[in-house]
């Protein structure tokens, strides 16, 4: 069955809506980042850059780096970005834009997220680097598919009953990431942990400017959950929604993490910059 044009958006050129791309303008492999302009601080180091466009805050360049084929993407910040990128991002892959329909054989993509974050833990120094074991969710955004498959319900129960969670906030869902990316990334100077996918940067994230929170003691609680050996180790905005979503719609997903903060020692790395320039050039090596 054919796929509706108001649910398969395309441009006039034929390009998928919010991206902006065709089929043949990405690559297998996609590395993505939050800040439009951190694209240019890993294109940089390619060798020869092919195509590239921009959209809104979702801003792509495809081009190699040691003979490897690379798509770096723009996600702007938050779930609901991810959303957008990663379903489009699958409908550049498995769907015929001509024909509007599923195609028959299916293509999976490697996703890898360079991001930054903020340790939760007091041995998770800042200036290291964090793979996200795994990631909890907290927005909804899951609720709105048929994503029971890729719950973890022991470990959400866990952590909803630990932290004593808020009836009228959305459940949250924990997701794995990739196993084989892990693998590939993993290093001895590498951290690993449970990351925690806010739904916003302030109060989300327990910051107080003018607000009052819901549970002042939520980030204390979640600080001190435990399950099985594994802890909550950084906060963010995206790795939840890249992990859920990769997962339902069977691609590879890991997030390499920049520690640029230390909420419980309420440190602030004094050259934020260099360590993500040193987590990009580590993560294109292990490519």
């Amino acid at each position: 069955m054919s796929i509706k044009a108001s649910e398969l958006i395309l441009n006039p050129d034929g390009s998928i809506y919010h991206l902006n791309l065709k089929p043949e303008n990405i690559s297998d492999t996609i590395i993505l980042v939050g800040d439009p302009d951190r694209v240019h601080h890993i294109t940089k180091h390619f060798n020869h850059i092919e195509f590239e466009t921009q959209k809104r805050e979702f801003k792509t360049q495809t081009g190699t780096y040691d003979n490897k084929r690379i798509t770096v993407l723009s996600t702007g910040i938050g779930c609901d970005n991810i959303d957008i990128v990663l379903n489009e991002l699958d409908a550049l892959v498995n769907i015929d834009f001509e024909t509007r329909t599923i195609k028959n054989n299916f293509k999976a993509l490697k996703i890898i997220r360079i991001g930054t974050s903020g340790s939760l833990q007091s041995d998770i120094p800042v200036d290291s680097f964090l793979i996200s074991r795994l990631a909890i969710e907290f927005s909804g955004l899951f609720h709105t598919y048929d994503s029971e498959k890729i719950c973890n319900s022991h470990l959400e129960e866990a952590f909803i009953k630990h932290t004593n969670w808020h009836k009228f906030k959305a459940k949250p869902v924990f997701v794995k990431n990739s196993r084989l990316l892990e693998s590939q990334f993993e290093s001895n100077d590498t951290f690993k942990g449970i990351t925690a996918t806010a739904n916003g940067f302030y109060g989300p994230q327990g910051r107080v400017l003018r607000l009052q929170l819901q549970d002042d003691a939520l980030n204390d609680k979640m600080d001190s959950f435990e399950y099985k050996g594994l802890r909550l180790t950084n906060l963010e905005m995206e790795t939840a929604a890249i992990y859920g979503l990769s997962k339902l719609l069977g691609h590879q997903a890991i997030s390499l993490n920049a520690i640029i903060a230390n909420r419980v020692l309420g440190n602030f790395s004094k050259n934020p910059e260099e360590i993500i320039e040193k987590l990009i050039q580590y993560t294109l090596k292990k490519i």
